[in-house]
């Protein structure tokens, strides 16, 4: 199917339960879930103290669970090997790379305080990996979310997307910014979240125009974050600001990027008119949906995409050929708008577009990305969905 359809959250629950029963031998307890996400506009400025416009989508991560008396944790996804996790010793580490993300959760209740008894847990999920949808800060946010249930606990939401984040850093060696785990945690059904991460405050802006819809075209290129691009470019905006000498990217305007130019090198210096230009567009972009206005939506899209390719490179040829096709086929064709998002290196794009027309936009770009590539897209389209909870 063209336009893969989403699963809903009681089969993914329900397929997690299954699961559970299976390997464990018993019902579950708990059940959580959390979200992936895209992101509209904001790319790589999230920890230059941004803003940036993501939503949560209706691809989810179900966690089920029950307490097994014991002091460890046994965790199983997928194919994947089980995760063992002695609650019993300090967190560390593990070779088994998927746990990291449990680990660093579980670490962030530990020093808390929190007494984390055994249990088995069955983790399953509608969120590609891979592709630019923070499958990671899912995974997260629903381990934190259940681990909240587990020991009868509510943190606040910007608490827990906080713990996340940080088991992102300290376990999965990702320097991240907040926007992730934030919007994981913050979504909410018919909203984007407009976070501002120098504040690190969120803001519901509705995305109210029932006619819209979001598609994501996963190109099913895969990235590593973890790899050093990420932390590189990270580096090259800490050496952007530092040449300017200002304390914020948000205190600065492209002429102090303009005056600083002779301070840095070419590259620091095409980071830096992308992190100046990002927030710039994405403080329009949330003002155009909180107006409901759509007409300059299209232009902040391309702008943020080139800048992407060409300031920050971290776009690849699959991308730039994914958004290339549904700008061809223009409001035509139902699309208001194109550009990659994530981290880059590979992974999705996001197309805003008229909700009547998705099936024939998807269509168009499955098969000319498949006739050009000779790899085969997952695309589905979403809209604002629900954050992390219990169900």
């Amino acid at each position: 199917m063209i336009l893969q359809p989403n699963t809903s959250l009681s089969d993914l629950a329900a397929d997690a339960q299954a699961q559970l029963k299976h390997h464990y031998g018993k019902d579950a307890t708990f059940v959580a879930a959390a979200p992936g996400r895209v992101n509209l506009i904001g790319e790589h400025i999230d920890y230059c103290d941004g803003f940036v416009l993501p939503l949560a989508i209706e691809r989810y991560i179900v966690i089920a669970a029950v307490p097994n008396g014991t002091s460890q944790v046994r965790a199983r996804s997928g194919d994947a090997d089980e995760a063992v996790i002695d609650l019993s010793e300090k967190m560390a580490i593990n070779d088994l790379k998927w746990s990291n993300y449990l680990r660093g959760v579980i670490d962030g209740f530990q020093k808390r305080g929190h007494v984390i008894p055994g249990f088995d847990a069955i983790v399953v999920s509608s969120v590609p990996t891979g592709g630019g949808l923070s499958s990671s800060a899912a995974l997260e946010c629903a381990m934190a979310t259940l681990l909240e249930a587990i020991v009868d606990t509510t943190l606040d939401t910007k608490e827990k997307a906080l713990l996340a984040q940080k088991a992102e850093h300290e376990f999965a060696n990702v320097p991240c910014g907040i926007m992730d785990q934030f919007a994981s945690a913050f979504g909410k059904k018919d909203h984007l979240v407009l976070i501002d991460c120098q504040s690190a405050e969120p803001e519901l802006v509705p995305f109210s125009n029932p006619d819209l819809e979001i598609i994501v075209a996963n190109t099913c290129v895969s990235h590593d974050l973890s790899d050093g691009g990420y932390a590189a470019r990270r580096q090259d905006t800490e050496d952007g600001l530092a040449a300017i000498g200002k304390e914020s990217w948000r205190a600065c305007t492209m002429d102090d990027v303009l005056a600083a130019k002779d301070k840095m090198n070419e590259r620091v210096f095409r980071r830096s008119r992308h992190v100046v230009s990002e927030i710039a567009r994405t403080v329009q972009a949330a003002e155009d949906f909180k107006k409901d206005e759509y007409a300059d939506i299209g232009r902040l899209m391309k702008e943020s995409h080139d800048s992407l390719r060409d300031d920050f490179e971290v776009s690849c040829p699959e991308l730039d050929l994914m958004v290339k096709i549904a700008e061809d086929l223009g409001l035509e064709g139902g699309v208001l708008g194109a550009r990659m998002t994530g981290g880059g290196f590979g992974g999705s794009t996001v197309t805003l577009c008229r909700k009547d027309q998705a099936l024939s936009i998807a269509t168009a770009l499955h098969e000319r990305y498949l006739a050009e590539t000779g790899i085969t897209p997952q695309i589905f389209a979403t809209r604002p969905a629900r954050g992390a909870h219990i169900l």
